[in-house]
């Protein structure tokens, strides 16, 4: 999958296509070490373009998630109702998490797993209804920390191979 993809992004600059990578939910964790080790970059520059990356679509769900739900729930057909029970099963869900508030959800981010990423991080921070002020910069912190974990090991890795 992963040669695909790098197939695929071959012909956009090798800029462009790790931060088109990073910004998509499959392959916002292996952007890194696929910007390096495909595309060739330096790793501070890919670094940075993957930083980047990364908190574009938080910054959307946590600028549009309270209008968009707020919108749908003003809707009374089937969509509307599913959206409401959704997010009223998930929030019991994610209660016993409520606790750790914006440090949990730093924790959750720096992680550098596949379910990890910064959409998910997002949406984790609208569900337990954290303000998007208050949420973005643990969200950030927690992109740069599993960036840099995963640049330490993609660095190891390419010197190794």
């Amino acid at each position: 999958m992963i040669r695909a993809l790098v197939d695929f992004f071959s012909g956009f600059p090798p800029e462009v296509a790790t931060f088109i990578l990073s910004m998509l939910p499959f392959t916002e964790k292996v952007s890194l070490a696929i910007g390096i080790a495909a595309f060739h970059l330096v790793p501070w520059e890919a670094m940075i373009l993957v930083s980047v990356g990364n908190m574009v679509p938080i910054l959307l769900i946590l600028g549009l998630a309270e209008r968009f739900h707020i919108w749908i729930s003003k809707n009374d057909g089937f969509f509307g109702k599913t959206w409401i029970k959704t997010i009223a099963h998930a929030q019991g869900k994610f209660a016993k998490y409520q606790k750790y508030e914006l440090w949990g959800l730093f924790i959750f981010m720096s992680l550098p797993l596949p379910i990890n990423g910064g959409i998910s991080g997002a949406l984790i921070a609208f569900i337990l209804g954290m303000p998007a002020k208050k949420a973005w910069p643990y969200l950030f912190a927690g992109v740069i920390v599993s960036n840099l974990i995963t640049l330490g090991v993609t660095v190891g890795l390419v010197k190794i191979f």
